[in-house]
């Protein structure tokens, strides 16, 4: 399943993705879109009723200033969760997948750097992420009956 804002324009082409990366597993994905919070606890109580296998939590000012309601629904309802980043796994969420932002903060000092010494904004690069992590909430686990895979733990950034 994916908790998704398909009202926010950078949401559409991450559902068709993951679409695509379903039908090559042979999984069936579902769509809960969600416009507002008051379609959080409809959209996760769904996802629960449908016995969903996993939710991805897209990355949005809805999901992102209702963490810990979506975290508590996915609980509630049993519904492992994969969240954009790992403030949710902080805030006990089952685990994140995303962008490490104190990194994104360093690189961005950089620049204002090269700008305070001279550097037009205009000139300097467009960059792309380059270091994600990956983490996981082993209590969360156990607390939804989940048996976290020793590979996944293995691979892990930070297992909490």
């Amino acid at each position: 399943g994916a908790l998704l804002n398909m009202s926010n324009r950078s949401q559409p082409p991450q559902w068709t993705e993951i679409q695509k990366t379903a039908r090559t597993s042979g999984v069936e994905a579902q769509l809960f879109d969600v416009r507002s919070a008051a379609d959080l606890a409809t959209a996760i109580d769904d996802a629960g009723k449908r016995k969903t296998g996993a939710l991805i939590v897209g990355i949005d000012t809805l999901t992102q200033s209702n963490q810990r309601l979506i975290i508590e629904l996915a609980a509630k309802h049993r519904v492992p969760a994969i969240y954009p980043s790992r403030e949710f796994v902080d805030a006990g969420g089952l685990i994140s997948f995303g962008v490490n932002y104190p990194d994104l903060y360093r690189r961005a000092a950089t620049f204002v750097d090269k700008i305070f010494k001279g550097a037009k904004p205009s000139d300097l690069p467009v960059e792309q992420p380059t270091k994600f992590e990956l983490v996981a909430n082993l209590k969360t686990a156990k607390a939804i009956g989940l048996t976290m895979p020793p590979m996944l733990l293995a691979r892990a950034d930070e297992v909490i």
